[in-house]
């Protein structure tokens, strides 16, 4: 009905109209155009799809008329039916923090598992382990094979899959371009090419550096991320065994995992906050995560596998406060122990599951 006549198949539609699959038939979007165009009451149209089919498309009519929102994996607030519940990046910024009491009956072993699992709803909904193995290995196999090809970049699967081994073993990392497209044998024009198709497809991502006249001599250079930690498994070749034996490793898993919950918020808040990192030369301060509001306000957040925080983990927060004085908001510690505390004025230390069960 849609591909005869798409104008007449949205005509008496109870709204908001859900359209899942546009690319199906790609013709909808012209007539969401129109309908848009004779009504522009907001809200009246969502529309899903395979970013895939927007890889291929020769055009795309619906411009100026949408709000484009990405649409993430499954969050473990949304896995842990707490969705509903007050943004944790909201209590944070509103100092809620303060009033935390609470306690987790998580351990390490249970945040590793949670991070292989990672956020695709076919693999972190499965409960059997040599089926999400699979998954993921398919997966990325039609990102290598098929994808490429897709989006007119002319990749040698072996390659791709190369470069992909390379960022998933500095995921979470900062990490000079030439040694990851060195250590894949490819030059920088196809790893820039490379880069742009994965972070198309929302298999990697960039997270910029901060940067402010306050604080002299900060690096420029982005931190890079698989933006799902399962993939990590068959990529740089962790299990739950092989992680709790690699402190590297498992440093890399949690960070990379903590970073996906923080980035499934971010599209839901409001005002607007962006996700940076902080690093000085030659790593003499550096802070994980720098979450900065639209209006300048600031959070700041180190994340470490540890049971035990104390205040001396806490360092680059403490300096990043006074640095920033009334713009700084809190500084959190995220940790993979039981209980939230105060380590200093404005920083505490906060059980990883905070971000699902504030």
């Amino acid at each position: 009905m849609v591909a005869a006549d798409p104008d007449a198949a949205l005509i008496g539609l109870d709204e908001p109209v859900l359209i899942d699959e546009w690319q199906v038939v790609p013709e909808v979007l012209g007539a969401v155009k129109r309908a848009v165009d004779d009504d522009p009451r907001p809200g009246r149209f969502l529309l899903t799809g395979s970013v895939r089919a927007e890889l291929s498309a020769s055009g795309w009519p619906a411009t100026g008329r949408v709000v484009r929102v990405a649409l993430w994996g499954l969050c473990q607030r949304e896995l842990a039916r707490a969705a509903e519940g007050p943004s944790p990046l909201g209590l944070l910024f509103e100092g809620g923090v303060e009033t935390l009491s609470s306690t987790s009956n998580l351990v390490l072993r249970d945040y590793v598992d949670l991070a292989l699992r990672g956020s695709f709803p076919e693999v972190a909904l499965q409960a059997q382990e040599s089926l999400r193995r699979r998954w993921l290995g398919s997966y990325l196999e039609q990102v290598v094979q098929r994808d490429a090809a897709l989006a007119g970049v002319a990749a040698d699967p072996h390659r791709l899959r190369s470069y992909l081994r390379a960022l998933a073993s500095n995921s979470a990392g900062v990490v000079e371009h030439k040694t990851l497209y060195d250590g894949a044998g490819i030059n920088r024009l196809t790893a820039q090419a490379y880069d742009g198709l994965l972070e198309a497809l929302f298999v990697t991502e960039q997270i910029p550096a901060w940067t402010t006249n306050r604080l002299a001599r900060v690096t420029r250079t982005s931190k890079r991320y698989l933006v799902d930690p399962a993939l990590l498994g068959p990529l740089a070749g962790m299990s739950s065994r092989s992680v709790l034996r690699d402190v590297d490793q498992l440093g890399r898993l949690i960070d990379t995992f903590v970073v996906s919950q923080l980035r499934a918020e971010l599209s839901a808040v409001e005002p607007e906050i962006t996700m940076y990192h902080l690093r000085q030369e030659h790593g003499r301060h550096e802070v994980d995560v720098v979450l900065e509001a639209s209006d300048g306000r600031v959070v700041g957040c180190e994340i470490k596998v540890t049971a035990a925080p104390v205040p001396e983990m806490a360092r680059h927060l403490i300096w990043l406060r006074d640095q920033l004085g009334d713009d700084f908001v809190v500084g959190v510690l995220l940790h993979t122990g039981p209980r939230a505390f105060r380590l200093d004025e404005r920083i505490y230390a906060v059980p990883i599951s905070f971000l699902w069960r504030p």
